[in-house]
């Protein structure tokens, strides 16, 4: 059987690439926001129940250690940031177990970046902002205004019912029968986010840029907690922006409380034992950098491959790679 050696992507796309990239670094450059780059191992991975970190055994000067293939620059990056480097950037491969389809790979390049002082306002702003830039001028004023949507209220336009509020059995029989899986056990963010990526998430991004907001507190990540005007509720302070049904972009109040990351940290991996993954390291060196003081604000992560996928007019994100798995 002959080996298929050849890219995913033609040497034209790539070029196209090339440029791209290009203008993202214009922009931060035009900005004042420097280009950093950091490990793609770290002593930590990602606890977060949906995700799926690498990791691997590497000989270092303490001797046979356990090394985690990053799921994105995050964690080094805030190392930087408490260290005193002001808004940073970077164009980061980034690995995540089991992810291959259109729109995911095993290995990819996410966008990250950090600004020190911002509100979520302003880093959304400058998040459509550069995705316009990407876009280019024509598709990017074609793509429509920026739209805020409100994460309750998106469940109840396209499904009739209060995501915060609703039964949980009665949502696990809605989850079960839209995606045609035995949810009788799941728990209630699992079934909201079967919901979102099966009935909402299509909706999103065809009239106009949609940026959701207040997730659930559950939801929350690594991002600070508010309450939402509407009923005190604990909402997530954060941001997923979306375009022609893609999610594109993923933004943070960012929290900076140590004592309170560690404890997210120690919910995660309970969350992990109880499904029967895998626990994940905890990056002691991210917990002892807050809690050394790193400055309020904002961060976003954006999947470069899937803005470059759309702004190209691609079918999928290994048409804009030069080595998509399982080409690699």
């Amino acid at each position: 059987m002959a080996i298929d050696w050849r890219p995913t992507a033609s040497i034209e796309t790539l070029c196209k690439r090339a440029r791209l990239l290009g203008a993202v670094r214009t922009f931060f450059a035009e900005r004042g926001v420097l280009e950093v780059e950091t490990p793609v191992l770290g002593h930590g991975g990602s606890t977060d129940v949906h995700l799926a970190s690498l990791s691997l055994e590497a000989s270092t000067p303490a001797g046979r250690e356990r090394l985690w293939l990053q799921t994105s620059p995050e964690f080094h990056m805030k190392r930087l940031l408490a260290a005193g480097s002001g808004p940073i950037f970077q164009l980061a491969r980034s690995f995540r177990d089991g992810e291959v389809g259109s729109r995911h790979n095993i290995e990819f390049t996410m966008l990250e970046w950090y600004r020190p002082g911002f509100t979520l306002d302003q880093l959304i702003e400058e998040t459509v902002a550069l995705i316009r830039t990407v876009l280019g001028p024509e598709v990017g004023n074609e793509a429509g205004p920026l739209r805020r949507r409100r994460y309750r209220e998106l469940f109840r336009e396209g499904l009739g019912l209060d995501p915060f509020s609703v039964d949980l059995d009665a949502l696990r029989q809605l989850a079960g029968e839209r995606g045609g899986l035995d949810m009788r056990d799941a728990g209630r963010d699992g079934c909201l986010d079967l919901l979102m990526s099966l009935i909402i998430e299509p909706t999103l991004g065809h009239e106009g840029v949609d940026v959701v907001v207040d997730y659930p507190a559950s939801q929350a990540a690594l991002a600070r907690r508010h309450r939402d005007p509407e009923d005190g509720e604990w909402v997530a302070s954060r941001f997923e922006v979306y375009l022609a049904g893609l999610e594109l972009a993923n933004g943070y109040d960012e929290l900076i409380d140590a004592d309170e990351q560690r404890a997210r940290f120690a919910e995660d991996n309970a969350a992990r034992r109880a499904l029967g993954k895998p626990e994940v390291d905890v990056d002691a060196r991210l917990l002892a950098a807050l809690a050394a003081g790193m400055p309020a604000g904002c961060g976003v992560a954006l999947g470069m491959d899937r803005l470059i996928q759309l702004a190209l007019g691609r079918a999928s994100v290994a048409e804009v790679m030069a080595f998509a798995t399982p080409n690699c």
